[in-house]
C-alpha cells in the first residue's frame, strides 16, 4: 500500500443537490491527495436509477468549478480509468456478479417487494440472512431447475451476497482505529438488480475502487456500517492485498441541539446547506446556495476544513497551500462537528478584508448596476476602502456604501428624532454657504474649514456633525464624514444639504 501512488475518489450520487457535508468530504479527499502528491478523482455513482435527478451531475461539476477544487480524473476531464459514470460500466459489474455466483458467494433471490414486506410484518426486526434465507424464494432454497426456469422466463431478481454467520470482521479505520463486528449482525445485502441491470452501491463501489486503483477511501461517518461488508467483498474477490485504507469522517452536526445537519436546519436558521442555489425540477422549490449568498469559495473551504480537523495550533485563517501542508487524517476528530454558521460568516468577513479593494470593487459593480448605478471603477474602489471592514458579504456593501452613489431617498426616523435639532436646518444652511466658498474640498481641507467655522461660531460640534451626517447619509452611520464629502464632491454635498433642509425643517 505504501508504495502505491495515493489515489482518492469523491463519489456522489446525482440524486439532488450536493450537501455541504459532501463538500467537506470532497475537500478532505483533495487535501489528502495533494499532501501526498496523489490523484483526486470524481466518480458519479448513478446506479440508483429510481432516484436519479436530471441536472444533478451538472450541478456537482459546477459546484467544484466554483469552489476551485479541480479533479485529476472525472467524467468531464477523462482519465485512464474511464468511464467514470457507473451507469456506463454495466458490463464490467456483470462480470463480477457472475464470478460471485459461480463461487457460490452470492445467490439469486426472486422475492417480490410484497413478499418482503409481508415477512417484515410477520417477523419483528426481520433480516435477510443465514437464519432466514432458506425460508425465502432464492436459488439456495429453490431447486436448480426452478431457478433456471424463472430466470429464463425473465422474472425479475436480485443478487444477494451470502454472508457466513459467526465470523469476526475487523476493519482498521485511520481515524477510528479498529472496528470489530460479528458477521451475524450483517444481512445479505443486494448487490445487483436485474430490473435495470445495475449493481447497488456495495458492489459497484468495491469493483470501481479496485479497478481505479483507489488507495484510500475517505468518506462520511454514515457509510461506516457498510465497511465490514465491503471488507468481506474484498476477501471474496481475493483482493485483500490491494484493499484501500478506510477513513470515516465525523458528521456535521446541527448548530443547535443534536443530530446530523439537515436542510431544515438551514431553512429554520437562515443559512445555506448547498454550495450553489438549487431548483428542484419536480417541486420547483428553490434552495439557497453559498455562492448566491455571497460567500467567497476560499472562505467556505477554510471554514469547512476546520470542521472535524485541526491543524495542530490556534491558526484559523489558512490558505489552500497551508491546509495541504498541514493536513493529516490523524488530526481528524472522531466526534461530530457542530456547524457554527455564524463562524462561517466570520470567515467570509476575514477573507473580504484580505482581498484588495480592487477585487471587492469588481464584485460590487454588478450590485451597483442592479440598483441602476453607473459610475467609475476608481470611485467604487475608494468607497470600498472606506466601508469593507463593516461587512460580511459583498452584497451588504450597498447598505454600507450605497450613499456614496445615490443621495438618501428617505431619512431614518430614529436618527432624525435624536440628532436633528430645532436649529439644524438653519445651521445646515449656514454650512452649505461655508462649503460653497471652500476651495480645497479634500477630506483634510474640508474638515479644517468646517471645524474652524464651528469654533468661530461657538456651535456644538456634535450637533453640527450629527445633522451633517443625516443630510449626507440619511441615518447615523458611515465612515469619517469628510471622507464622504471628498468622495461625493462639493456639488453633491451641498445638494444633499439643501435637500435635507427642505425635507426635515
Amino acid at each position: 500500500m505504501t508504495n502505491r501512488k495515493v489515489r482518492v475518489r469523491f463519489a456522489p450520487s446525482p440524486t439532488g443537490p450536493l450537501h455541504i457535508g459532501g463538500v467537506r468530504t470532497a475537500l478532505f479527499n483533495y487535501l489528502f491527495a495533494k499532501k501526498h502528491n496523489g490523484d483526486f478523482i470524481l466518480r458519479i455513482e448513478d446506479t440508483d436509477s429510481l432516484r436519479f435527478v436530471p441536472g444533478a451531475e451538472e450541478y456537482i461539476i459546477e459546484a467544484f468549478r466554483w469552489l476551485g477544487l479541480p479533479f485529476d480524473e472525472s467524467p468531464h476531464t477523462g482519465g485512464n480509468f474511464k468511464p467514470y459514470r457507473q451507469s456506463e460500466r454495466k458490463a464490467i459489474y456483470k462480470k463480477y456478479v457472475d464470478r460471485l455466483l459461480e463461487k457460490q458467494l452470492a445467490y439469486i433471490a426472486f422475492d417480490t417487494p410484497e413478499e418482503l414486506e409481508a415477512k417484515r410484518k410477520e417477523i419483528p426486526n426481520f433480516q435477510y440472512d443465514a437464519s432466514s434465507r432458506m425460508s425465502m424464494r432464492n436459488s439456495l432454497s429453490l431447486p436448480a431447475a426452478e431457478t433456471q426456469r424463472l430466470t429464463n422466463a425473465g422474472v425479475q431478481y436480485v443478487v444477494r451476497i451470502k454472508i457466513e454467520p459467526g465470523q469476526t470482521i475487523t476493519v482498521n479505520d485511520l481515524i477510528r482505529g479498529e472496528i470489530t463486528v460479528n458477521s451475524s449482525i450483517l444481512d445479505d445485502k443486494v448487490l445487483y438488480k436485474s430490473a435495470d441491470e445495475l449493481p447497488t452501491y456495495h458492489l459497484a463501489n468495491i469493483v470501481d475502487d479496485r479497478l481505479m486503483e483507489i488507495t484510500h477511501v475517505i468518506r462520511g461517518e454514515e457509510w461506516l456500517p457498510s465497511a465490514p461488508l465491503h471488507l468481506i467483498l474484498y476477501r471474496y474477490f481475493g483482493w485483500e492485498d490491494t484493499m484501500p485504507a478506510f477513513a470515516h469522517l465525523p458528521l456535521l452536526l446541527k448548530p443547535e441541539g443534536s443530530g446530523k445537519l439537515s436542510k431544515r436546519d438551514g431553512d429554520r436558521l437562515g443559512f445555506p446547506v448547498f454550495p450553489l442555489q438549487w431548483r428542484d425540477p419536480q417541486s420547483g422549490e428553490t434552495s439557497s446556495g453559498y455562492r448566491e449568498s455571497g460567500y467567497l469559495p476560499e472562505a467556505l473551504l477554510n471554514f469547512l476544513a476546520l470542521l472535524g480537523w485541526n491543524p495542530g495550533d490556534d491558526r484559523e485563517i489558512l490558505s489552500m497551500t497551508e491546509m495541504i501542508d498541514l493536513f493529516s487524517l490523524e488530526k481528524c476528530s472522531k466526534g461530530g462537528a457542530k456547524f457554527d454558521f455564524k463562524k462561517g460568516e466570520w470567515f467570509n468577513h476575514q477573507y473580504i478584508q484580505l482581498k484588495s479593494d480592487e477585487e471587492i470593487a469588481a464584485m460590487f459593480l454588478p450590485v451597483l448596476k442592479s440598483h441602476g448605478i453607473e459610475t467609475t471603477p476608481d470611485r467604487v474602489i475608494k468607497a470600498i476602502g472606506l466601508t469593507k471592514e463593516r461587512v460580511n458579504f459583498v452584497q451588504e456593501l450597498w447598505e454600507q456604501a450605497g450613499f456614496f452613489f445615490a443621495a438618501p431617498a428617505t431619512y431614518d426616523e430614529k436618527s432624525v428624532k435624536k440628532r436633528w435639532k430645532e436649529d439644524s436646518a438653519e445651521r445646515m444652511s449656514e454650512l452649505a454657504d461655508v462649503l460653497q466658498n471652500t476651495s480645497d474640498f479634500s477630506a483634510a481641507g474640508t474638515e479644517s474649514t468646517v471645524m474652524a467655522w464651528i469654533e468661530s461660531k461657538g456651535y456644538h460640534t456634535g450637533n453640527i456633525m450629527n445633522a451633517f451626517r443625516i443630510a449626507l447619509v440619511g441615518e447615523a452611520k458611515g465612515p469619517h464624514l469628510f471622507d464622504i464629502t471628498e468622495l461625493i464632491g462639493k456639488d453633491e454635498t451641498i445638494k444633499r444639504l439643501r435637500k435635507a433642509i427642505t425635507e426635515l425643517k
